[in-house]
């Protein structure tokens, strides 16, 4: 007779399947969906698995505008020929314009072509056996680098070069250079994934892990006005002083990895001044200009009229640990301090969400408790479905007595940024939309993005002593808005494709900035007009007190990326036919890295005549404070269970097998004492 399966047993089974990674997927990867995976050591030892041996930066900032070349070097000290592929951020605002490549004593400078134009001449280059390289954009922050037929003891040298303009905040000049790309979480099929969602399926380092190679930083300060104090708050550097104005930083220990965090370097000028003016530059057939306007004081608090807050916090898996921790001490201190006249709500998010209450509540001291307890709660994980988390808070019965303000908490990592900003765009009529980074490496195209697509400010706190600070600002900003209905007025001054079209509220101490051309002669006013805290603003700008400067070159790269930002980078072009053909036009042009041009650099010498050649991923470590929670799914690379995850089955395992043992001998034991079974 045969013996039915114990109900014990067959819930090991059900949980060994559903636990180990990949065991209930096909091997064939059909409903994989498209995630990120840990890299696994070991394999074949004739493939450097780690082609990347170092970065090096170099920036320099003059005046408002810094100047960043970005050196990679690559290197093959496996026995077979490899095809590296290195996935790595940048600045959102960077406006990318040239790359060249080395490889020993031979150099190419990269030509920009339509992105599919490009990938084909680098394929062709490829299985030519020649030495090529490919810079793609596939998030306004996140680029891929290819690499062809890197040699047995080649080395092979990549520099990429952009420029960014640096807007003060509260007299704060702050230069960011993201080091690493964090895990996106992602729900789509791989099977069928657009190519710019490909990225999203990369390897990663376990927690606390470092690639093998090395990170290496400098600054040189070069502001024109003497400097008061100049600070990094993620990485120990010395500063050397040149003179009052000048000064130059590098990182204290580069032989400690710093490259999974964003290195952040701030500045004050002498006396919180800002460079606030007008730049002229001629070019042999454009004209271009930068003007930037200190915008005037804050009003008092007692005039400010009554706001509701909504509060969307992620408790993902990757907010595990540290930024979660920052988070719950972050709206704390933001529910916290919420005057009796507010009122406020909260809504949990991870792969579903909870609200706290069916509508906003008045920030009394009960209420605030409670929503306290409520986060306290959490303590981080699941999938990041933010799109639905908003569409939730925003469904909340709404008051029109109130100004709604919506603050996203979030470390970002999720890879379907756009539908948010379309989310947030067809809001704003009726809400302001702030965010809120946590995290030493946090995804800021969608932390910017998403405070750039509501008009409102984007915040990043990258350490927990920052939260309390970050939190008071944030009052600051959204309690008092600067200067609304702002206008500008441009007397004699024949200008065109001025950037931006509209000029938003300004929430934080921050200028207002405008990008154009100008035709004919520098001559005649702009003006700026609008409603500040105490009255009418105004304030008037002579093109005669400015001349047009060879040095100024840089201002053509920034209108460019300005304007592709607003066509492209928030989803305001919406991907229209008109919207793709200015952008990729804007790109060929001004020789600018977009998501419908890239850079191509082909050595014309067969290195790789035999044609062969392993594809290598560069694994990437972690954020500093991320934990692996935050990876899961794409187990195409085979990549390890977690150990608790191992030790957890196991243990399950022997306690199964221990009990069938007792249950088998009492039922031996039954058969002889008459007892039925």
């Amino acid at each position: 007779m045969k013996r039915k399966p114990q109900p014990l047993f067959l819930a090991f089974v059900v949980l060994a399947v559903a636990l180990v990674p990949g065991a209930a997927r096909g091997e064939n990867g059909g409903d994989k969906t498209l995630s990120p995976y840990f890299f696994v050591e070991g394999g074949d030892a004739s493939v450097d698995r780690f082609p990347l041996k170092g970065t090096d930066v170099a920036v320099k900032i003059n005046g408002v505008i810094a100047d960043v070349l970005v050196t990679q070097r690559y290197a093959n000290e496996g026995t077979r020929p490899i095809n590296a592929r290195y996935v790595f951020p940048a600045s959102t605002r960077a406006s990318v314009h040239g790359l060249k490549m080395t490889v020993g004593n031979q150099a190419v400078t990269a030509r920009i072509r339509k992105r599919q134009e490009a990938k084909r001449e680098f394929e062709k280059a490829r299985t030519e056996g020649k030495s090529a390289a490919l810079l793609e954009q596939q998030r306004p922050n996140v680029f891929t680098m290819n690499i062809a037929n890197v040699m047995p003891r080649d080395e092979v040298v990549v520099e990429m070069h952009y420029t960014e303009l640096l807007v003060p905040a509260e007299g704060t000049y702050q230069f960011v250079f993201p080091t690493v790309v964090g895990p996106r979480y992602s729900s789509q099929p791989e099977a069928g994934a657009p190519e710019t969602d490909r990225w999203v399926k990369s390897p990663y380092l376990k927690d606390g892990k470092v690639p093998p190679g090395r990170f290496d930083i400098r600054a040189t300060l070069s502001t024109g006005i003497p400097l008061q104090e100049v600070g990094c708050t993620s990485h120990e550097v010395d500063i050397a002083w040149d003179s009052r104005s000048v000064a130059r930083v590098t990182q204290r220990k580069p032989q400690e990895y710093g490259g999974n965090r964003d290195f952040i370097l701030n500045y004050r000028l002498a006396g919180k001044e800002i460079v606030s003016g007008l730049m002229l530059y001629k070019g042999p057939s454009e004209n271009f200009f930068l003007l930037m306007v200190q915008p005037p004081e804050r009003i008092r608090q007692a005039d400010i009229p009554p706001r509701e807050y909504v509060f969307i916090l992620d408790v993902s898996g990757s907010m595990h640990g540290f930024p979660l921790d920052t988070a719950k001490v972050l709206i704390r201190d933001l529910i916290g301090n919420l005057r009796a006249t507010d009122r406020f709500n909260l809504v949990l998010f991870s792969g579903g969400s909870r609200v706290l209450e069916p509508s906003s509540v008045p920030a009394t001291a009960e209420n605030v408790r409670m929503a306290i307890r409520m986060i306290d709660g959490q303590q981080g994980g699941g999938g990041t479905e933010l799109r639905a988390a908003m569409e939730r808070a925003l469904s909340l019965p709404r008051d029109e007595n109130f100004s709604r303000t919506v603050l996203v908490i979030t470390d970002g990592y999720i890879a379907a940024e756009r539908d948010v900003f379309d989310l947030i765009r067809d809001n704003l009529g009726s809400t302001n939309f702030f965010s809120f980074g946590i995290g030493a490496g946090v995804n800021r195209y969608l932390i910017e993005g998403m405070a750039r697509a509501g008009r409102g400010e984007p915040f990043v706190v990258t350490k927990p002593d920052e939260a309390q600070g970050a939190s008071a600002r944030f009052r600051e900003y959204v309690q008092s808005p600067v200067l609304t209905g702002i206008q500008v007025r441009f007397r004699d001054f024949d200008v065109v494709d001025v950037e931006p079209t509209a000029v938003p509220d300004v929430f934080a101490a921050r200028p207002v900035v405008l990008l154009g051309k100008w035709r004919g002669k520098a001559a005649g006013e702009i003006e700026i007009t609008g409603k500040s805290g105490t009255g009418d603003y105004a304030r008037t700008f002579r093109l005669s007190d400015a001349k047009p400067l060879p040095a100024n070159d840089a201002l053509r790269y920034l209108w460019a990326r300005e304007r592709i930002a607003r066509l492209s980078d928030f989803s305001f072009g919406k991907g229209s036919p008109e919207a793709v053909a200015e952008v990729t036009s804007l790109g060929l042009t001004y020789s600018l890295l977009t998501p419908y041009t890239s850079f191509v650099a082909v050595l014309e010498t067969v290195r790789n005549a035999e044609g062969g050649a392993a594809n290598v991923d560069q694994p990437l470590p972690l954020p500093l404070g991320v934990s692996n929670l935050a990876v899961g799914g794409g187990y195409a690379a085979g990549p390890e269970p977690e150990l608790p995850l191992l030790v957890a089955i196991a243990l399950f395992a022997v306690s199964a097998a221990a009990v069938l043992r007792g249950r088998s001998r009492r039922a031996r034991a039954g058969a002889f004492d008459g007892r039925e079974r």
